[in-house]
């Protein structure tokens, strides 16, 4: 075999494999997405989980304006069919200059996350769930 016939069908095999790890194939996954707000207003840098009993749990971050979507595993998008308890909290900060200290309140209150009373039933296809929060 010649040398630029190897290389050549490296790349392929390479592109391939590069197109396959791209895929959101949700197979047996439910596409979940939806907004958060807190008393109202979009809430930005949330991560929200969607855990099943006995499962593996999925986890999105809200953008600017409180959207979200789950991710299943790694590129894998999407969330197990079936009942979820869902928990909302404040993602922690990247920056060691934006570092909150022990001090650090949630703004979401804990009936929203380390004590969720949120529950979703998710389904195979598309699923939005939008949750407006109340800080009080």
């Amino acid at each position: 075999m010649k040398r630029w016939q190897l290389h050549v069908g490296l790349a392929l095999v390479l592109a391939m494999l590069t197109v396959g790890c791209a895929q959101e194939d949700y197979g047996d996954l439910g596409k979940v997405t939806g907004k958060v707000t807190l008393d109202g207003s979009p809430y930005a840098d949330a991560i929200v989980t969607f855990a099943p009993e006995g499962g593996r749990p999925s986890k999105g971050a809200t953008n600017a304006d409180g959207s979200y979507e789950l991710t299943y595993i790694r590129a894998t998008k999407g969330a197990e069919p079936g009942d979820h308890v869902v928990s909302i909290e404040t993602q922690a900060p990247t920056q060691a200059d934006d570092y909150r200290g022990p001090a650090f309140k949630d703004p979401i209150p804990m009936r929203y996350n380390r004590r969720s009373e949120l529950k979703r039933t998710v389904v195979q296809g598309e699923n939005t769930f939008d949750f407006d929060l109340k800080s009080k």
